[in-house]
């Protein structure tokens, strides 16, 4: 593994966000463009989708967000780059995950603002190649803004709602160098974990013994869901939390792979788009069920520790699941009058 490269693809993306995170507003276009190749390629949740060329992702995502929350500013928790083992290494990507944290001032996506302090959880990932950036794909919580306004459209959750801490080790932000024998185990490990999960796919078996997950899990990990699922702690906990609804209250689960899955140090992250595809059976995040295939866009942040991971954060896409299956929460959310 030729850890320069990573090293200088990391620095292409620092530079970015230094300068993209102090510049004006009547600059971000022109700051995105400078980074970032010609025909520029952005992922980003429902509603913002797909977007093509700095000026639409500025339009379309960026400014409106300036504009919603003052005085924003990027606390990243993770930072880290690696070879994406989806094309067998040919690719470059980095990411950073944390919150975007600013005051509430002005509505954003029909969500009333509070003039409060607040936090939009998030995962960034960048393909770099020839010493710029190539696609993004960015990935926040919306629900948890709607939670955190006073306005949060779904059934209560099964785990806990919270303001999701960086990695218990307060390790995460890769910046130097890291070994790469310890990549190498952190990759294996995550793909390790992929294998049992998509055999159990296969399987149909929804309520796996605690045994299947200690293969590659610490009994005391944490899972860091979305809003609308929540956060929970243990093995037992998480299996009872959220595995069991998501695996019984969800059926015909289909793998579609990833675009990025890489690993750096003890941290490891991917994306798809769309990763699974499944059809609600009934009872998942509190609602009925019904015969629509829907998809799910996920991210999904690991910490090793040892030979077992620990944590894991994790960001789905609901509202674009929820709208597949006719259900638009932000137009609701409009329709309605701010309130749902």
């Amino acid at each position: 593994m030729d850890t320069t490269r990573l090293q200088r693809a990391k620095k292409v993306v620092r530079e970015f966000h230094a300068a993209f995170d102090s510049a004006p507003d009547d600059q971000l276009s022109n700051v995105l463009a400078a980074h970032t190749q010609d025909d520029y390629f952005w992922r980003g949740m429902h509603p913002f989708n797909e977007q093509r060329g700095a000026r639409a992702v500025a339009e379309e995502f960026w400014l409106p967000l300036r504009h919603s929350f003052s005085s924003l500013q990027r606390r990243e928790d993770v930072f880290m780059a690696g070879y994406n083992v989806v094309d067998e290494g040919e690719t470059i990507w980095v990411t950073n995950m944390g919150h975007m944290v600013g005051l509430f001032d002005n509505d954003w996506l029909g969500i009333p603002a509070n003039r409060r302090m607040t936090f939009l959880r998030f995962a960034e990932f960048h393909r770099v190649e020839n010493d710029t950036i190539a696609e993004s794909a960015f990935f926040c919580d919306v629900l948890s803004i709607m939670h955190q306004a006073g306005c949060y459209p779904l059934p209560p959750p099964t785990a806990a709602t919270v303001i999701q801490p960086g990695p218990r080790t307060h390790d995460g932000l890769l910046f130097d160098t890291q070994p790469a024998e310890e990549s190498s185990k952190t990759i294996a490990l995550v793909n390790e974990m992929i294998a049992d999960l998509s055999a159990l796919n296969q399987s149909a078996d929804d309520r796996c013994t605690p045994g299947l997950l200690r293969k590659t899990w610490h009994d005391d990990m944490i899972w860091y869901g979305p809003t609308g699922i929540g956060t929970t702690y243990t093995i037992p906990r998480y299996q009872e939390q959220h595995q069991y609804p998501f695996r019984t209250q969800l059926k015909d689960k289909v793998f579609n792979g990833h675009i990025a899955r890489f690993a750096e140090g003890s941290y490891a992250g991917f994306f798809g788009w769309a990763n699974l595809t499944n059809t609600p059976s009934g009872g998942f995040l509190g609602l009925p069920g019904n015969d629509t295939r829907a998809d799910m866009r996920v991210v999904d942040i690991y910490r090793r520790d040892g030979d077992r991971l620990a944590e894991n954060w994790v960001f789905i896409d609901l509202l674009h699941w929820l709208a597949m299956q006719g259900l638009d929460v932000l137009k609701r959310l409009r329709e309605s009058g701010n309130s749902v």
